[in-house]
């Protein structure tokens, strides 16, 4: 189980991350089931970002893979993954895993889909943390 406080360590993270690089980014964290548990977004984040964010972290937790997997596919000539329903196709969105078993997600979505995929990785690290 992610708890509140997981999210809110990860979200911290990555907010820290995207800081750090000087990128404003909205940060989704949601559950196993794809609810949300946090979402920030951070001065002068575009509005957009926050539902594109947290369509990463539901991808990433329903799926059980990076969007990076989707966009990687897309670029590849596999354009029909953008059909799939609930599927984003861009990199930012990551399962969050503990012990071995898909606890939630994080998304995140502002600046290049791979610095959004950067700023995920470090968000993603802190759950272990």
């Amino acid at each position: 189980m992610l708890t509140l406080d997981d999210a809110l360590r990860i979200s911290l993270a990555a907010r820290r991350a995207a800081a750090g690089n000087g990128w404003n980014v909205a940060i989704a964290v949601v559950d196993d089931g794809g609810h949300l548990i946090t979402l920030e977004r951070m001065d002068g984040t575009q509005k957009g970002s926050v539902r594109v964010a947290e369509q990463k972290a539901r991808t990433a937790t329903l799926f059980k893979r990076p969007t990076k997997a989707f966009e990687d596919a897309v670029l590849q000539g596999r354009p029909v993954m953008m059909t799939m329903p609930e599927v984003i196709c861009l990199e930012g969105g990551l399962p969050l895993v503990r012990d071995g078993i898909h606890v939630g997600a994080i998304g995140v979505s502002g600046v290049k889909s791979s610095e959004d995929g950067i700023v995920a990785e470090q968000g993603a690290l802190a759950l272990g943390a």
